[in-house]
């Protein structure tokens, strides 16, 4: 499992593609969160656009007040909301204590901005997933 905050975005379909160069730009552009347990990372309906990465601890993801999934070390959320700015679909609630790196809105657009490369990386990732590979 991923610890470091390079290798767990290395982990992210989105950013596979992208070289070590770009992961540790990447990385300068994230803030590391810690949260105790119980703790509402992102509320359902929240207006936030960040992506996190769990890198220790685990959290669980409620929809309409059930339990739909549980995250651990290497896997993240808010992927969806990061790129249309749409509300939260579900709330992610920390189980255990957590420590999670959060990407910005803004730091990933001003990375593409300066970076075109990371934007072809991150549109062929985008369709291998939309490919189901």
């Amino acid at each position: 499992m991923p610890t470091s905050a390079a290798e767990a975005l290395s982990t992210i379909p989105l950013f596979r593609n992208l070289s070590s160069r770009q992961l540790r730009k990447l990385q300068r552009s994230a803030a590391e969160d810690h949260y105790e347990p119980d703790a509402t990372i992102v509320p359902q309906g929240g207006r936030t656009t960040t992506l996190c990465v769990v890198l220790e601890g685990s959290v669980k993801v409620v929809k309409n007040g059930k339990t739909i999934s549980h995250l651990g070390p290497g896997q993240y959320f808010g992927e969806i909301s990061l790129i249309d700015g749409r509300p939260r679909a579900a709330s992610v609630i920390s189980e255990t204590p957590v420590r999670c790196l959060a990407l910005s809105q803004d730091s990933l657009q001003k990375l593409l901005m300066t970076e075109p490369s990371v934007s072809w990386a991150l549109l062929e990732s985008l369709a291998q997933r939309l490919r189901g590979e």
